[in-house]
Parts: C-alpha cells; structure tokens; sequence
C-alpha cells in the first residue's frame, strides 16, 4: 500500500467506533415487538403467507405451443 492510502485505511478503522457510538440502541425486547407489529400490519402483501396468483407468478410452467408438438 502506498502511504496516502495506508492513511486513508487508517482513517477509516478509527471513525468507525465513533460512527458506531453515535448509534441510537434499543432493548431486544422492544426491537422484537416492533418487528411482530410491523409483520402483523404487512400481512396482507405477504406472498408466503397469501399465496401468488398463477396470473402473476414469474415461475409458472410455460405453456407449450400445440404447433410445435
């Protein structure tokens, strides 16, 4: 490495406690009813739980041509 970007590395490995202080933290347990409240209101749009419509789902088979056969 050459010397500026060896300071430029150095630079970076010290902001990082700083960026990593300046984080807002919440207890677990307050982060796990927020996610259970957002999953609840989200429901809905859930294509795991709703199911896709044969109409839009990119992974259906194809249909075969009869022209073709």
């Amino acid at each position: 490495m050459s010397g500026s970007s060896s300071i430029i590395a150095m630079k970076k490995v010290v902001q990082q406690p700083w960026l990593e202080a300046r984080l807002n933290c919440i207890k677990v347990s307050q982060a796990a009813a927020d996610f259970k409240q957002f999953c609840l209101q989200n429901v809905q749009h859930d294509p795991l739980l709703t199911g896709v419509s044969s109409s839009t789902n990119p992974f259906r088979p194809q249909k075969i041509c009869s022209f073709l056969q």
